[in-house]
């Protein structure tokens, strides 16, 4: 199994990149071929992110079965929210996609994101030191 160190960095080079292309195909104009080839790029590396962050043992706060933490319930929100609105998206029903994908940025990325900066965690410790 890879290190922690490992999987810490594919988790990060695949979710910084999942926020730029997000935060561009929410502001792009919608249905447009442009908005559905990156929406694709956005949804792959949201799953490899969250598949990542499974592997991730949680090193903050309780643990339940010797690895998980409340930070890993994010990724059902991946599981949930990608096959939803891509259901969605084929449907033609664009408000429910569009919820999922608002659902996705905003509770994968920008909550998500924000507890990687709680002290004890990776990103606290590389942004203000230990």
């Amino acid at each position: 199994m890879p290190s922690y160190y490992t999987l810490m960095m594919l988790h990060l080079w695949t979710v910084v990149p999942a926020f730029v292309v997000g935060t561009v195909v929410l502001c792009l104009r919608k249905g447009t071929a442009t908005h559905r080839a990156l929406g694709s790029v956005y949804m792959i590396l949201m799953l490899i992110t969250a598949i990542a962050a499974l592997f991730i043992p949680a090193r903050v706060g309780p643990q339940w079965l010797g690895h998980f933490g409340w930070i890993h319930i994010f990724c059902l929100v991946v599981f949930f929210s990608i096959p939803n609105a891509l259901i969605q998206a084929r449907r033609g029903n664009i408000r429910r996609h569009a919820i999922s994908m608002v659902l996705l940025y905003v509770g994968a990325l920008i909550i998500a994101g924000a507890f990687t900066f709680a002290r004890g965690r990776y990103m606290h410790q590389l942004f203000f030191g230990a």
